[in-house]
């Protein structure tokens, strides 16, 4: 058995869910526009350039679950998904997805992106599991903080191990491992498996591709 690991925005995605998600908010009314809107764009920055602060992005993105039941959470994930997922969706994706799928690959998305925004998504794909980053809940309301360690950078590595050891596996036990990205900030699990894949990469993980001989691919 393979092992294919798929980045989420901007990879499988032509977008970035974590800033739509919150982009959807403020249309709706639920964040303020001229408060959020610039925090959101700043962190995407951030983010883009490398310098993220992972735990300072989280307060950020998960305030507002804590802060709304989630039968309302949950309706506005279905409006979100109509809206602005399923047109950042492409044909090249959906098919990729499904050549892995139908080898007998185990196959997972793997994104800093939190698990109550990521997992409709990842369903939608149709791909049996998520390793994202998770909001702790109490008493069934989410708590607007994450739950251990963040799936962002190395971060990635670790959650990945122990999904894996939960499974009786680890990355050892596949002939190939495919990690599928956009992003440098992934590069700690790309250079984890034998196969990595950029896929319309930044400029710098471009750079490393092609002089690490990567394969470079488009899904748009």
């Amino acid at each position: 058995m393979n092992l294919v690991l798929f980045d989420l925005d901007n990879t499988l995605l032509a977008g970035d869910s974590d800033f739509a998600w919150a982009q959807f908010l403020i249309g709706k009314g639920v964040l303020d526009r001229e408060v959020q809107e610039a925090k959101n764009i700043e962190f995407y920055e951030q983010y883009k350039a490398g310098t993220l602060d992972i735990f300072a992005f989280l307060d950020f993105q998960l305030a507002p679950l804590a802060r709304h039941p989630r039968e309302q959470l949950d309706a506005w994930h279905s409006e979100f998904m109509a809206q602005s997922i399923r047109p950042m969706i492409t044909p090249k994706a959906r098919t990729l997805v499904r050549e892995h799928l139908d080898s007998g690959a185990l196959v997972a998305v793997v994104t800093a992106t939190n698990a109550f925004v990521t997992g409709p998504i990842v369903r939608e794909f149709g791909i049996p599991h998520v390793v994202a980053t998770i909001p702790a809940q109490q008493d069934g309301a989410f708590t607007g903080k994450p739950r251990g360690t963040p799936a962002f950078k190395a971060g990635k590595i670790e959650r990945v191990d122990a999904w894996l050891e939960s499974l009786g596996l680890h990355l050892g036990s596949f002939e190939h491992s495919w990690f599928y990205s956009d992003s440098h900030n992934d590069l700690p699990l790309m250079q984890r498996v034998t196969d990595p894949v950029a896929v319309d990469p930044d400029p710098t993980l471009r750079a490393h591709a092609e002089a690490a001989g990567w394969p470079v691919i488009s899904l748009r």
